[in-house]
């Protein structure tokens, strides 16, 4: 139940890396067979197998490599890194935005029953996995997207002190996922709460029944 949306979610995301980059002239990820929707390619051992096996709700895919020299003359490199990083995050809401709406057709059109136990799980999992992924790659913290798109924006007489942030940004990544395990804090609580309640809204619109709008 975890694995499944996990590895496409991850997918999704990393070939939206890939075909962002694409789009602006970098072809390195499709020289290197990144450019597709197959998993395989995208699988890292540790992240996207072995933690979630473990039951750890939480991983990663192998990173896209994206090379800024090789943007069409016409994208500013910062701009195009910014493009590139957030369409990551970016999938990640549109695939939770598709099952929302798939499972709120699917209660309107049909019984909620049809879907069954294990089908309604998928579709709940995923909606809320793809909504955690986007949240949580969109911080502003090295190595995830939302450092990349903060980097690309950051004023010139910023960056000195940005770089020396940078330097400490694997120690809070670190902090971040074990902080919940350890210290009981829910650092990321409040904005995934926004946007699961979000989620759930679409879905209870498009189903017509305001009691699916609910986070569980």
């Amino acid at each position: 139940m975890i694995i499944v949306p996990l590895i496409l979610s991850l997918t999704v995301h990393e070939w939206a890396h890939a075909a962002s980059a694409a789009y602006l002239g970098d072809d390195t990820a499709q020289r290197e067979g990144r450019l597709t929707l197959d998993p395989t390619v995208h699988i890292d051992p540790l992240g996207t197998l072995l933690l979630p096996l473990l039951g750890i709700p939480f991983g990663w895919a192998r990173p896209v490599p994206v090379n800024p020299a090789r943007f069409r003359r016409d994208v500013p490199m910062r701009r195009g890194m910014v493009l590139t990083a957030a369409a990551g995050p970016f999938s990640n809401l549109v695939l939770a935005v598709v099952c929302s709406i798939v499972y709120g057709l699917w209660i309107r059109f049909g019984q909620p029953e049809s879907l069954g136990g294990g089908a309604s799980a998928l579709l709940r999992t995923t909606i809320l996995m793809n909504v955690a992924l986007a949240v949580f790659n969109m911080l502003p913290v090295p190595p995830l997207d939302g450092s990349r798109v903060v980097d690309g924006l950051m004023p010139a007489r910023w960056e000195r002190a940005w770089q020396t942030y940078c330097q400490y940004g694997p120690w809070l990544l670190l902090f971040i996922i074990v902080a919940p395990q350890v210290l009981d804090v829910s650092i990321l609580g409040w904005p995934l709460e926004q946007m699961g309640r979000v989620a759930w809204g679409l879905v209870g619109l498009i189903a017509g029944d305001a009691s699916y709008a609910s986070v569980d």
